[in-house]
């Protein structure tokens, strides 16, 4: 497999020299404001209406759900004696966005939790969705769409996609809100996508300068606080749509990134590779089984008796060997690697090798 080396757009270091590139970013694709977050919703609901893919006869928690809602209908069946191939229990996932009104309408995904072979042409009979507070807020119902189909016949099948998952665009009605004082804030905290103090330290500048005044603190590597100025106290919003176009130059980490299956190297343009030496090779050993036939002696009233015959074949490989110069790139160094024949496997192994012998001053991440 032939390893492929992509460069990733050079870093902007701290004090970087005029004529190298900067990379920037605005403040709301580096950082999160704390606070302003989705929130996960669960509920266990039924879909009806399958063409004869529903769940079978021994998942009896569908058949239980289904009397119970008859019950609360006010039809009374024995559960023994129903038998229903278009009924599916599902479990119903939604995430309830920040700020969320009631009355706003949400997209739920519906996955099925028994043996059905498929929800296609189903449709979910109405489910309340809770928070982990076990309050509901949302209740989803309406008809599947999914993405895939499958199909039996003579004893042949075929199945495209997941045919046992799917969604119902808007299909939640929001019925709670979640309390929020967003606009009585004291401060606004940001969460950096990365730890890192330099970019923290920038996000400090950037947001002080734009407010002329030291509103801003880095708490740490990865959290900077602001102080909401007196000018904005009845305002946080019109603040934090402020902020939140602001430039920032980053400082993006060192990092080597190895897909091991694939090969592939995704490096930053300033990974660099210290002056090593590199030495490998491989020792095969090949066991081979041969069928052999052991005849007894004539006239000797034995019995042929079959076995087999092992031979055992060690090959040590000639040894790879390769000097890098200092400053050469991982990019390069893959490309001199697979010239010799390296293969992926033996790529990450010698990566690893050289950033435990402390050539490579990056992080090293193998996926």
């Amino acid at each position: 497999m032939r390893l492929a080396a992509i460069l990733l757009g050079a870093v902007a270091l701290l004090g970087a020299g005029p004529g190298e590139p900067k990379v920037e970013g605005r403040l709301k694709e580096i950082a999160r404001l704390q606070g302003v977050r989705g929130n996960q919703l669960l509920g266990y609901g039924v879909v009806v209406g399958l063409d004869g893919t529903g769940d079978k006869d021994q998942t009896r928690f569908t058949v239980q759900s289904l009397t119970n809602l008859l019950a609360r209908q006010g039809i009374t069946i024995d559960s023994a004696t129903v038998k229903v191939k278009n009924v599916a229990a599902v479990m119903v996932t939604a995430e309830l966005p920040a700020f969320a009104k009631p009355g706003q309408r949400i997209d739920v995904t519906v996955s099925s939790t028994g043996d059905a072979k498929s929800l296609a042409g189903g449709t979910l009979l109405m489910t309340p969705l809770a928070g982990p507070d076990s309050l509901v807020y949302a209740v989803a119902q309406g008809p599947l769409l999914v993405g895939g189909f499958s199909a039996a016949s003579g004893g042949a099948s075929v199945t495209k996609n997941h045919p046992t998952v799917g969604r119902i665009p808007e299909g939640a009605l929001v019925e709670r809100g979640i309390p929020s004082a967003f606009g009585e804030r004291p401060t606004l905290r940001y969460s950096l996508s990365e730890d890192d103090f330099t970019t923290s330290i920038r996000v400090m500048h950037a947001i002080n300068e734009e407010l002329g005044e030291k509103a801003a603190r880095a708490v740490d590597p990865r959290t900077v606080e602001v102080t909401v100025p007196a000018a904005y106290t009845a305002n946080v919003v019109e603040l934090a749509a402020r902020l939140e176009n602001l430039p920032v130059q980053m400082q993006p980490k060192a990092r080597v990134v190895v897909n091991e299956k694939t090969g592939t190297i995704i490096m930053g343009s300033d990974v660099r590779v210290g002056p090593v030496s590199i030495v490998q090779g491989g020792l095969s050993i090949l066991v081979t089984s041969l069928p052999a036939v052991s005849q007894p002696a004539p006239l000797s009233r034995g019995k042929t008796v079959a076995g087999e015959k092992k031979e055992i074949t060690a090959a040590e490989e000639k040894p790879k060997s390769l000097s890098v110069e200092s400053g050469v790139s991982v990019g390069k160094l893959a490309e001199m690697l697979n010239a010799l024949g390296v293969t992926p496997r033996d790529l990450v192994a010698i990566l690893q090798a050289i950033k435990d012998a402390g050539a490579l001053n990056a992080e090293l991440r193998i996926l």
